[in-house]
C-alpha cells in the first residue's frame, strides 16, 4: 500500500485547492487553521465531506481536533493513518 501514499497526498492537495483556491502553494509545513482566511468551519466541513466521499470513510467527532488542521502535513498524516497506510 505504500505506493498509494503519494496518490493520497495528491488527492488531499486537490481537495484543499478546490476549496481554498488554486492560488495557494501547499507543502506539509503550510499552516491552515488560523493562517488561511478561507480555511474556516465551512471549508473544514466541505473538505471532510469530500474526503469521506473520495475514500468511503466516516470521521468520528472524537478523532477530529484543531491540531489535526494545524498544517497540511498534520492533515496528510491523519489521512494516512485513517486509511491504514504506513508513513
Amino acid at each position: 500500500m505504500r505506493d498509494q501514499q503519494p496518490q493520497t497526498g495528491q488527492v488531499l492537495d486537490q481537495i484543499l485547492l478546490s476549496v481554498l483556491g488554486p492560488h495557494h502553494h501547499l507543502t506539509d509545513q503550510t499552516p491552515l487553521l488560523g493562517a488561511i482566511p478561507e480555511f474556516d468551519s465551512s471549508s473544514i466541513m466541505t473538505i471532510l465531506t469530500l474526503l469521506e466521499d473520495q475514500y468511503d470513510v466516516v470521521f468520528d467527532d472524537a478523532e477530529l481536533s484543531a491540531d489535526l488542521f494545524s498544517t497540511v502535513g498534520s492533515l496528510r498524516h491523519f489521512m494516512t493513518e485513517k486509511l491504514g497506510k504506513t508513513a
